[in-house]
């Protein structure tokens, strides 16, 4: 089953980069923790995989998956108000499935 996600760019609405540069690394290591039951990574050293950063295009950017409302809803609300607060690009996009080759 496919759910939500969201691409937050790393540019204004006005096509500025947004600074400081460290920002994908900051805000994902906050949301670090909140990841599901059955995930035993160390916050320490990997990525909610419901918060996790990605290149697209050269450009760096952060995917926020819906289903980080389950664990709570505030995380949610805190990262999509995050990138609205500082008019940072945020789109839904679509999740494909892993091609098996």
């Amino acid at each position: 089953m496919n759910h939500k996600q969201f691409l937050i760019q790393g540019l204004t609405s006005q096509g500025k980069v947004f600074r400081p540069s460290d920002w994908i690394d900051r805000l994902c290591g906050v949301m670090a923790p909140f990841r599901p039951k059955t995930d035993l990574g160390d916050p320490r050293y990997s990525h909610s995989p419901y918060v996790r950063p990605e290149t697209i295009n050269g450009m760096n950017c952060i995917i926020v998956d819906e289903r980080l409302r389950d664990i709570d809803p505030r995380a949610l609300d805190f990262v999509l108000g995050f990138a609205k607060d500082n008019d940072l690009v945020l789109s839904e996009i679509c999740e494909f499935p892993n091609s098996k080759t």
